[in-house]
């Protein structure tokens, strides 16, 4: 079943536009991302679904209802972590979370939440003492204190140490898993490769791609990486002549070779390294990653037109706990 709908939503800045024409759907127990380089309107396009911010045109429903218009219900069933959000300096951890949990009828255990999330020895600091990370991760505990049927996280890891973001994700996976859908707006390739299902790629305000993550990597050129160390130096001729290379590149440093093509240029390497004798020393063959896709998609594939306006600065409140 569908829970978001998102149908040629618009949203312009001094009119020039941040969104322009996005449209995808979300389904139930869903990850759902959303990348794009900075300024590609995502965090726009999230808002408009936590009816932060009202479209210019277009059509934005969550489970059915309108953001804007039935604000006080999506807030019951939705819960959000904004890209960026203050608390008062002086309250502490356990003060926001006891506060967020009596904003609900059937909360989460608010303990059970910051033990998983690493702040219960926080619980009694003052949310001006917190480090950028611990400010994340309680960001992250209120947008779920609710117990929402829909979550939207707006750059969910930002600030974490590799640890924290690994426990992160596998909370992330264990929530999905109780049924939540996630909406995920993220610049880190992995966690987006490891977490989602589907992935909407925007740039300048319009979406370039949606597809499942290695579908995104197999529509990307070059889906097949070779690198390798040549016993002695390759002519560039030798490798421009490569069938199905996407791209060659010679490392000035070491004379390590990589290659982005197909299963094609993988045996086309090899014949040309024996037909002059060459030993290709730590050779390696591997699928492209998200990364690469994502590259390629936002240089080389993106939609025409004018670069997205930068909009107003994230809407913040409280927090993101519900939208």
């Amino acid at each position: 079943m569908t829970v978001i709908e998102v149908a040629d939503l618009r949203k312009a800045y001094a009119g020039r536009p941040a969104v322009d024409g996005v449209s995808f759907s979300v389904e139930e127990g869903e990850i759902f991302g959303i990348l794009g380089p900075n300024g590609a309107g995502k965090t726009t396009t999230v808002e408009c679904v936590e009816g932060l911010r009202v479209p210019d045109s277009g059509r934005v429903r969550v489970a059915g209802l309108d953001p804007v218009a039935d604000h006080d219900k999506v807030t019951r069933i939705l819960g959000a972590q904004l890209q960026e959000s203050e608390l008062q300096a002086k309250l502490t951890v356990r003060e926001a979370l006891e506060l967020y949990s009596a904003f609900y009828d059937r909360p989460a255990d608010w303990r059970a939440l910051a033990e998983r999330l690493g702040l219960t020895e926080k619980l009694g600091t003052r949310y001006a003492k917190l480090s950028g990370g611990q400010k994340q991760r309680l960001s992250i505990a209120l947008a779920l204190i609710g117990s929402p049927r829909i979550v939207v996280l707006d750059e969910l890891t930002t600030g974490l140490d590799p640890r924290a973001r690994r426990d992160t994700w596998q909370l992330i996976e264990e929530i999905r898993t109780s049924g939540v859908t996630v909406l995920l707006v993220t610049h880190f390739m992995e966690e987006a490769q490891r977490l989602c299902d589907r992935i909407a790629v925007i740039d300048r305000g319009r979406v370039a791609a949606l597809d499942t993550p290695s579908g995104l990597i197999r529509r990307a050129s070059g889906s097949t990486v070779i690198s390798f160390t040549p016993s002695r130096p390759l002519a560039p001729a030798d490798l421009a002549g490569l069938p199905d290379a996407a791209s060659t590149a010679t490392d000035a440093r070491d004379g390590r070779v990589t290659v982005h093509g197909s299963d094609v240029t993988v045996n086309a390497v090899i014949t040309l390294l024996a037909r002059h004798h060459i030993t290709a020393h730590q050779l390696r063959v591997s699928d492209a990653t998200l990364d690469d896709a994502f590259l390629d998609l936002t240089e080389t594939a993106g939609p025409q037109g004018a670069p997205a306006a930068a909009g107003p600065e994230s809407a913040t409140d409280l927090n993101g706990a519900s939208a």
